[in-house]
């Protein structure tokens, strides 16, 4: 980024730089839910959650938000955090601070109303391991939906309808990636192409 912008700076040429994300994954009201929570985890979970473009905040119509929290939460129960030279499915983070700094910015959403149904306090084991956590009643104003969390934290947010899920997804500073889940595909791709503000939006998958 500090390269691109001083190039940048040395011709006079207009820049946005996205150096982090809080991409949005919109579960709408004909998505297949199995897919929608395989495709949350994987995205989520990849490199223990540290990776700019996971799937940050899981935006959800009414019509999907309890089958798809009971078995997205269901399935993270079975996932292992550990020492990753054994057999585990995700490590610890990158050092303590960012422990810490992931935990405060959940402690700060628990705070203002969201509220944990899996993880959310940091293990006493050695090293900096933070337990996959859950977190629903996420709104607008909380880290959990304003702020990328950079580890395992999933943010559940409840949208009345597809309309509103949309709405919420380009609530944010933001702009990296997304996914939407609808088992229309070509409705899918207008609205990847149409209406999410992100630089690239997958359809039915992360």
């Amino acid at each position: 980024g500090k390269a691109v912008a001083k190039k940048a700076g040395e011709l006079l040429k207009k820049t946005v730089l996205e150096l982090g994300g809080n991409d949005p994954y919109i579960i709408l009201d004909d998505a297949n839910i199995e897919k929608a929570v395989e495709s949350c985890i994987e995205g989520r979970l990849l490199n223990t959650g540290q990776s700019c473009i996971s799937a940050k905040r899981l935006i959800v119509t009414n019509k999907n938000i309890f089958p798809f929290t009971n078995k997205l939460t269901a399935t993270l129960k079975s996932k292992v955090v550990g020492d990753p030279y054994e057999d585990v499915d995700i490590g610890p983070l990158v050092s303590i601070s960012a422990r810490d700094e992931v935990h405060e910015l959940v402690s700060e959403s628990i705070n203002l109303g969201a509220k944990v149904i899996l993880g959310g306090k940091i293990p006493k084991t050695k090293g900096s391991y933070y337990p996959i956590t859950v977190m629903t009643n996420v709104k607008p104003g909380m880290p959990a939906f304003d702020e990328e969390i950079f580890g395992p934290v999933f943010s559940i947010i409840q949208a009345e309808d597809d309309e509103e899920a949309i709405r919420l997804a380009n609530n944010s500073k933001y702009g990296l990636g997304a996914a939407v889940f609808t088992d229309d595909i070509k409705k899918g791709e207008i609205i990847a192409n149409e209406k999410i503000e992100a630089g690239l939006c997958f359809v039915n998958d992360y």
